[in-house]
This record gives structure tokens, sequence and C-alpha cells, in this order.
């Protein structure tokens, strides 16, 4: 039987970002390079957070199969075919805000793709879609889902994956643009997990096909002007600004048949 308490719920990201920060602080007492510190601390976070997943579902949901109640072990073919659905659907949405950019005269195209930018898309993808997909959609709506039920879990989670991402030195209608976009995509990934029947690798390649495909446009395929307008461009990230909501409210109506049903592995 789940062992859950709410104080517990809030300990265990906040002891991952401890570990986060923590190797930060050494890292520059070390003397790492300013621009690495965020991606080495990232390393030991991580590991951190694989290493204490399984018996934590164990212990407090009390499941006996934790990789597959996260939506990581599943048969081959299935982790294949969510991942790629996912992936394409964040061609599709980074398509849409370069076509927007385009009709707008607020993009050029500036080709200077290398084997080694594109590598560093495909880790920066993974990683992030990996971690980040893990961490919110796999533990999290889990976790909150024994706690709440589903369909609130399914909005809180968005709402504390819009929070965390979230850059509040901006101004305010950017700041509520970004906090929007956040907010929708954190639905529209847990959503894509329960259309794959509880597998996460769908909304990994959702959420990693957006960040390396955006690194990818942007460091090595296009130059947008320094003007372009937040509303349609957000700031300095699509999905804060009007073409993103489009895209993502869009995939949302496509995803409606899913809005009710919960899949076997986020309910555990």
């Amino acid at each position: 039987m789940p062992r859950l308490h709410w104080w517990g719920t809030l300990l265990y990201p906040a002891a991952l970002v401890a570990v986060f920060l923590g190797c930060q602080l050494l890292l520059r007492w070390l003397g790492a390079p300013a621009g690495l510190e965020a991606s080495l601390a990232a390393v030991p976070a991580v590991a951190a957070l694989l290493l204490s997943l399984p018996p934590r579902l164990q212990r407090c949901w009390g499941e006996p199969n934790p990789w597959r109640a996260l939506g990581v072990a599943a048969p081959a073919a299935q982790i294949l075919k969510a991942l790629v659905r996912g992936a394409l659907k964040a061609v599709v949405l980074l398509a849409l805000v370069i076509g927007a950019l385009t009709m707008a005269r607020q993009l050029s195209w500036m080709p200077r793709i290398s084997p080694g930018l594109l590598l560093n898309a495909l880790a920066l993808g993974l990683g992030v879609g990996f971690a980040e997909e893990l961490l919110f959609r796999g533990w999290l709506m889990g976790e909150l889902t024994l706690l709440i039920g589903q369909q609130r879990a399914l909005w809180l989670q968005a709402g504390l994956f819009s929070l965390v991402h979230t850059r509040f030195n901006l101004p305010p209608l950017e700041l509520l643009g970004l906090l929007i976009g956040l907010l929708l995509l954190g639905l529209a990934l847990g959503l894509q997990r329960r259309a794959d029947g509880g597998v996460l690798w769908g909304a990994i390649g959702l959420h990693g096909g957006l960040v390396a495909g955006w690194f990818v446009l942007h460091q090595g395929l296009v130059a947008i002007q320094p003007e372009a307008p937040t509303w349609l461009m957000g700031p300095d990230n699509p999905i804060g600004g009007l073409v993103g909501w489009l895209g993502l409210v869009l995939l949302l109506l496509i995803r409606q048949p899913w809005w009710n049903v919960s899949s076997s592995a986020s309910t555990p």
C-alpha cells in the first residue's frame, strides 16, 4: 500500500536541488569554467535521481516494478514508436514557429551546421528530455496522482513545471506569456504520456525534440532579427509567444480524447 506524505513529496525534489546547487558551489570553488558549472553539476544531480527513485517508489508507492511504473521500462517497439511520435510533434511545432517568423520577415537562413553541433544537440535533447520527463511526468505526476487524483495531478505538475522554468526577471507581460506557454507544454507532455499508454518516451521525444531542434535552428540554421516582437517570438523562447501558444493549443485539442483517461503507469 502507498505510504505517501506531502512533506516527503516536497522534500524529495528539494534534496535533488540541494545536490545540484552544492555541486555548483564545489565546482566554482575548484575553479571550473563558469559556463560549464551548471552542466557539470547536473551530472551528479541526475545520478542521485536515478539512484533514489527506485527505492522511493518501492517504499512510498508500494511499487514492485519502479521503472515500469515510471514509464521507462517497456517493450522496445513501444518505446521506439512513442519516441518517434513525440519527436515528430516537436518538428511540427518548431516548423510552425519558423514559418511564422519567415512570413513576418523576422528570420534569415544562415546554415552553419557541423557534426559537433548536431552531437551537442542530440546530447542536450536526450539529457534534458530524459531527466526532466523522468522527474515531472514520471515521478511527480505519478506521486501527485496518488495524493490528489489524476486530473488535479495533471494540472498541478504542469503548473509546477511552468514555475520552475520561468525567468522571473522578465517584464510582466513577457513573464505571463512564458508562464502560460510552459503551462501548456506541461499539459501537452502529460497528455502525451497518457496517449502512449503510460510509456514516458513519447514525452521525452517531444520535450527533447523541442530542446534539440531549437538549439540546431538557433545555433546552426537561422538568425532571428533582434527586433522580432516578443508577442510573436516569445522572450528568447518560442513557447512564450503567440505562435508557440497556438501550436500547443492545437496539440492539446488533438489530445482531447485523453483528457479523462489515466494511463496504467501514471496511476500506480
